[in-house]
């Protein structure tokens, strides 16, 4: 799971080459499939349209997005500051 540091935005990058997106209280608002070529990801939305993303110093950069994995201690701390608890995710 990757989460914005205000975590709005949730994605789960499933095994099955699958993704699920959600934005605040929208559950799956993005779903769609998605390719890895070495750190660089390739996103095909259900709907048709496309994005990247690439995963630097285990920072995810999605297209305007920076989302960091949900384990991380990096997410924890700034979900904390800004008053949200990490379980909460």
């Amino acid at each position: 799971m990757w989460v914005t540091a205000d975590g709005h935005i949730r994605q789960a990058l499933l095994p099955d080459g699958r993704y699920d997106e959600a934005r605040g209280t929208r559950e799956s608002a993005y779903t769609g499939s998605y390719t890895v070529t070495g750190s660089h990801i390739d996103y095909l939305d259900d709907t048709g349209f496309t994005a990247t993303g690439d995963v630097r110093d285990g920072v995810l950069f999605h297209e305007h997005l920076v989302l960091y994995r949900e384990a991380d201690d990096k997410i924890s701390a700034r979900v904390q500051a800004g008053g949200r608890r990490a379980g909460r995710l």
